[in-house]
């Protein structure tokens, strides 16, 4: 498709196919439709999206547009057994299972954290919209879960985002209050056999002197997804993430860090290893509006076959956010000469008394490097994926948790070993 009216009606078919609104999210799904209908679908002359066909990928998969709706879950099927195959192996974590947007209290196994439907809560939504898919999360997700971490939460919480499909809205909001202490992971996993287009919209507060741990894991195959995560810091905060791509047809990562407190610490990382004609986006946005905090960004990828890769990363310091430390860098890794990465890094300072840097590399293995392991008698393909593991392990250094850290270890492997 390529008119106005027929993008018109590929949208049509998207909002169409999640149900009715709910009256406890009237305000905000009045906000996501208003947005939606100012921003629209992009094209390949909006900025934002230049390098990312999510439009036409929309209209491979769903050639006819969206005539099911998403799937019914107000029966559910399966036992409290289900669930087990999506587990981390070695990990002794709560489990917040969300089916196709709404959380499903039977399946999930928490003691000892609250989580909740999200349409018992009663705090402040994210209201304001820039991106078209934020908008239309807001307008059209029917509930999701509140994760209220109120103290030191020693047991790991994994998200399990199972969608049906064709198309799912889910929303997570995540509020730490002051001292208390959380490590979150969330995998979604298209559970059915079709095409999956997913929304997901991720809400963050961390409050004074809190913790929050954030890992999330895309590994699934035959999706588009964006996914915008927002974040918010207070005084003495502390903040790590880790985001490993491996799968999907087109996923696009929205994230948004607000630093609004002093002497907080931030640390952004993520992996994409990529093949096949996967396309991978980083979007993000780094905002120090206090003075005396540190933020670390660190992107790595690897791209093979004909996989492409998008990063833009933007760094803002406000006048007042003297004495500001942060740093971005990008670095990526061409396996074929089909394999593409656009990059962008950007730093605006409007402060004096800052210490910023940014920077990006592309490029390919180290030939000098791969000729001295085979000189010491390791196979090429060996010795080939020992230089794109020992590449690709800086970024997952923050990971403090062994067994999470052993899961994501044998993703890599598996990826690079085959």
């Amino acid at each position: 498709m390529s008119t106005t009216t027929e993008k018109k009606d590929i949208l049509g078919e998207m909002t169409a196919a999640n149900g009715p609104l709910q009256n406890n999210f009237a305000e905000l799904r009045k906000a996501g439709i208003s947005g939606l209908e100012a921003l629209k679908l992009p094209t390949n002359k909006t900025e934002e999206y230049r390098f990312t066909p999510i439009v036409r990928a929309l209209e491979k998969a769903f050639p006819n547009g969206f005539k099911k709706e998403s799937g019914d879950r107000s029966q559910e099927s399966g036992d409290d057994q289900s669930i087990d195959r999506f587990l981390i192996p070695g990990l002794d974590a709560h489990v917040a299972v969300i089916l196709d947007g709404v959380y499903s209290e039977r399946l999930s196994r928490v003691n000892g954290i609250k989580v909740k439907p999200l349409s018992e809560y009663k705090g402040e939504l994210l209201d304001g919209f820039t991106d078209p898919f934020a908008a239309m999360n807001a307008a059209w997700f029917k509930d999701g879960i509140f994760v209220d971490a109120d103290k030191k939460i020693s047991t790991p919480l994994l998200i399990l985002n199972l969608s049906n499909g064709p198309v799912v809205h889910s929303r997570i909001v995540v509020r730490a209050s002051a001292n208390a202490s959380v490590s979150i992971i969330e995998k979604t996993i298209n559970i059915g056999n079709e095409p999956l287009f997913q929304t997901l919209t991720e809400d963050i507060t961390v409050d004074e002197n809190a913790r929050v741990d954030y890992c999330k894991i895309q590994d699934t195959p035959n999706i588009i997804q964006v996914c915008t995560t927002t974040i918010r810091q207070s005084n003495s905060s502390h903040v790590n993430t880790f985001t490993l791509m491996l799968d999907g047809t087109l996923v696009r990562n929205n994230l948004s860090i607000s630093i609004d407190g002093e002497n907080c610490e931030s640390h952004f990382h993520g992996l994409s290893l990529l093949k096949g004609d996967t396309i991978g986006d980083h979007h993000t946005v780094v905002d120090h509006r206090k003075p005396n905090s540190f933020s670390n960004e660190l992107y790595k990828g690897v791209m093979d076959e004909r996989s492409k890769a998008v990063f833009n990363g933007k760094i803002y310091v406000r006048p007042h956010a003297q004495k500001t430390n942060a740093f971005q860098s990008n670095r990526n890794i061409l396996l074929t000469e089909h394999a593409t990465i656009n990059t962008k890094p950007q730093l605006e300072i409007w402060a004096d008394d800052v210490k910023c840097s940014h920077g990006c590399t592309t490029g390919q293995l180290d030939d000098e490097a791969l000729f001295y392991l085979q000189s010491r008698g390791i196979d090429k393909e060996d010795a080939r994926a020992m230089l794109l593991y020992a590449f690709a392990m800086q970024t997952t250094e923050l990971i403090a948790l062994a067994p999470l850290k052993a899961h994501i270890d044998s993703l890599i492997s598996k990826r690079l070993y085959a």
